[in-house]
């Protein structure tokens, strides 16, 4: 699945900045993509750490940037700058603070364009990955949220399985106006993988068999996605089997667009949505990537705490690709 996205960014080089360059998996991940020639990694953190690290890991990253925070050469530069983002909101002094930490100097860096994206969370937790997102990159003009999808992706004896599913890790309840912002960047991360996206807004009603609030919402929010994107195809609400399966679809919704076809899934909840996506992945056998975060003026991601070397090299992949 990775293929086209490498192929894009060996076509047009970019950079990825890393928020815990000492980190094992980090520096797995970094070597590789430098040695493939993908990308070009920047690792923050004491270099004498970083070296020290990736020789008891035996990694190769000879020619690989670090840059520790604490020894800066432009840091002051830096401070004002984001004195001047953050608009009265902190002091230079708890910039400075800030900005000593990966997390925060990884985000400047890309601000700044000295970096093209950047990936981290292999130690800090989801917030203080997308809180500096917010603060610092901001969202691009025509969002007002930031969401979030991931990709299932399985190979089968019939051929590649790509599904795309939002948002499952940012927003705990999104607004009818949130579900459509949802709707349609998930559905432009879908066209980044090669999928052609058809939107399924699931629900537990199938166009009108169930009554309640969150029934409406949905069903009002599919009808301004429509308006507001009406090149996407799009339908809802649908439930899942409905959405899913040609057979269910033919006698709940004959004549859908989408129903029985979908391949994009607008959940209408955070509790739905990061349910439906590990049963996917556990039980259906899927990968899963993400979350890959939308709506930012610039590519950032988040990985798991738990996530593996593997995993930090394909999500670098994914980031870099979203530029």
């Amino acid at each position: 699945m990775l293929e086209n996205l490498i192929a894009t960014l060996k076509a047009d080089p970019r950079s990825i900045v890393f928020t815990e360059g000492a980190d094992p998996r980090i520096l797995g991940a970094a070597a590789r993509l430098k040695n493939d020639g993908i990308l070009t990694p920047i690792l923050i953190g004491n270099v004498q750490e970083v070296k020290d690290a990736a020789a008891a890991g035996t990694f190769d990253i000879d020619g690989i940037e670090i840059i520790d925070p604490l020894t800066y050469s432009e840091m002051d530069a830096m401070v004002q700058m984001m004195v001047e983002l953050r608009k009265g909101k902190m002091s230079e002094e708890d910039c400075r603070k800030a900005l000593s930490k990966g997390n925060y100097f990884g985000t400047m860096l890309v601000k700044m364009g000295k970096a093209d994206a950047l990936l981290g969370g292999a130690t800090y937790s989801t917030a203080d990955t997308v809180r500096p997102a917010l603060q610092i990159i901001k969202t691009k003009p025509g969002s007002k949220i930031v969401s979030s999808c991931f990709v299932l992706h399985r190979e089968t004896a019939q051929g590649e399985e790509k599904y795309v599913m939002g948002d499952c890790a940012i927003n705990i309840t999104p607004s009818e106006d949130d579900l459509v912002e949802i709707a349609i960047e998930t559905a432009r991360t879908a066209e980044i993988f090669g999928i052609d996206p058809r939107v399924a807004m699931l629900s537990y009603s199938t166009l009108g068999s169930g009554k309640g609030d969150s029934v409406d919402m949905v069903r009002n929010a599919t009808a301004k996605v429509k308006e507001a994107a009406p090149q996407l195809a799009v339908d809802g609400e649908l439930q899942f089997d409905a959405a899913f399966s040609p057979v269910v679809a033919a006698t709940k919704c004959k004549g859908s667009p989408v129903a029985g076809h979908a391949n994009t899934f607008i959940f209408p909840d955070i509790n739905a949505g990061n349910i439906g996506y590990k049963i996917a992945q556990r039980l259906g056998g899927f990968e899963a990537f993400g979350p890959i975060l939308q709506g930012l003026n610039a590519p950032i991601n988040d990985l798991s705490r738990g996530c593996n070397e593997e995993e930090v090299y394909k999500m670098a992949i994914i980031t870099a690709a979203l530029k």
